[in-house]
């Protein structure tokens, strides 16, 4: 397909997204499969049309002065892939699958419009009513924060040195332009590219399976870190999910200790066990069942909560759902947070840890929810973890944001990472 066909069938992917409320993942698929000459290059670019529209979705619909989704393609061709007016209009004409033009009204608008004039949400690329949370976490660095969060994301492994060093596995995936991260310590990165290039498919590849890494964000592999666990603890992972930060703690504790895997949802905790299989993983007990943990109570070291949140530290990856966040989904999962934390609070043995996780920047679902949980249990405390960030990763690193409470909150902007903000609170002997 030449360039016109690739943002026609954005154009689509766009317009079935918006009319149908839906995933950009189902909606790209769907696509796929109804369009099944596209090849592999094809649907890359794409996807990266889609993605990088809902991205910018508002600084680009207020400088097209128009929001449809023909105008939202042209803008990232424009604004982000480097293209002009003049070299699409030459390549578009000689192309019957090429988009209909950009009108004149268009052209006027994005020639003579300012971003620096538009409202601030609109300059972030936020929702307009997320905007005061953010001046809340963020003071006079939320729209730098914002606009972090509208890039896009790198490809983030972890190496499992259950079965090798980060050094083998760099070299393993030389070819795709692998390099040690620059925070966490068994972190890998490949760039997040430019315009139509694809990432690539590192599961494809003899030494994913092998068990030799996993994909992570790299800001998910610092929070595990910063657990801390020992090699003789007893850990609890009570919102375990697919299991990443599960696996990263086993990888840490060298096959030692316990490391018990929870999750209140079956579907999401079902690819543990495939996962746990590659990685070589002795030291984790899976549980499906509530009921499995009452012999655990007020029994464990350390028991993270990666509570279920609005996801916004996540946008990068997941550019569709800041647009469908509301002022409910918020409030639903503020009052999950509440009860996971006081649920797993009791799994907690007198002098032990807690640590509270999510992968949001908002400070309804991070420090107003440690602070609440700890007046309202007094035998818990919160534990700055600054010095923590000094020992483990050493002092040239960048540095999350830290409260004088002594929390975290990676992001970006501060740490080149997705958004998680992290907590230790520590339970009275």
């Amino acid at each position: 397909m030449r360039l016109g066909g690739r943002v026609t069938g954005a154009i689509e992917v766009l317009a079935d997204i918006e009319a149908r409320k839906r995933p950009v993942a189902d909606a790209l698929k769907d696509w796929g499969l109804a369009h099944r000459f596209a090849g592999s290059g094809d649907r890359a670019a794409i996807g990266n049309i889609v993605y990088d529209a809902l991205r910018m979705r508002l600084s680009h619909a207020w400088l097209m002065d128009d929001d449809s989704p023909t105008a939202l393609a042209y803008a990232v061709l424009l604004r982000q892939w480097g293209f002009s007016k003049d070299a699409l209009d030459a390549d578009f004409a000689e192309d019957k699958f090429a988009p209909p033009a950009l009108t004149d009204a268009n052209i006027s608008a994005f020639s003579s419009r300012k971003l620096d004039d538009a409202p601030l949400h609109v300059q972030g690329d936020i929702p307009d009513w997320v905007q005061p949370s953010f001046e809340a976490n963020f003071g006079d660095g939320w729209l730098k924060e914002a606009k972090a969060l509208a890039g896009r994301p790198t490809l983030d492994l972890r190496a499992n040195t259950l079965k090798a060093n980060r050094d083998k596995v760099v070299k393993a995936l030389e070819r795709s332009g692998a390099k040690a991260a620059a925070i966490a310590r068994n972190g890998i990165r490949i760039a997040a590219g430019e315009g139509a290039s694809r990432l690539p498919n590192v599961t494809a590849e003899l030494s994913f399976q092998k068990g030799w890494f996993e994909v992570q964000d790299e800001g998910s592999q610092i929070v595990a870190d910063l657990v801390q666990p020992g090699e003789h603890d007893q850990v609890l992972d009570y919102c375990a999910g697919g299991g990443g930060k599960t696996l990263a703690m086993s990888a840490a504790m060298n096959n030692k200790g316990q490391v018990h895997a929870y999750d209140a949802d079956r579907k999401r905790l079902a690819p543990i066990v495939e996962r746990l299989r590659r990685a070589g993983t002795r030291n984790v007990q899976v549980h499906d069942d509530p009921r499995q943990l009452e012999t655990l109570k007020e029994k464990l070291d350390a028991v993270l909560v990666d509570a279920p949140c609005t996801g916004t530290g996540t946008w990068r990856r997941r550019p569709d759902t800041k647009w469908r966040l509301t002022q409910k989904n918020l409030d639903e999962r503020i009052a999950q947070q509440q009860d996971a934390l006081s649920e797993a609070a009791r799994f907690v043995k007198p002098g032990g840890s807690l640590l509270y996780v999510t992968c949001s920047v908002l400070p309804e679902e991070n420090d107003r929810q440690v602070e609440r949980f700890c007046a309202d249990n007094p035998a818990f405390s919160i534990t700055p973890v600054s010095d923590d960030w000094a020992k483990i990763f050493g002092s040239g690193v960048a540095r999350p944001r830290a409260t004088d409470a002594g929390t975290i909150t990676l992001t970006p902007a501060s740490t080149d990472t997705d958004g998680f903000f992290f907590c230790r609170m520590q339970r009275k002997v």
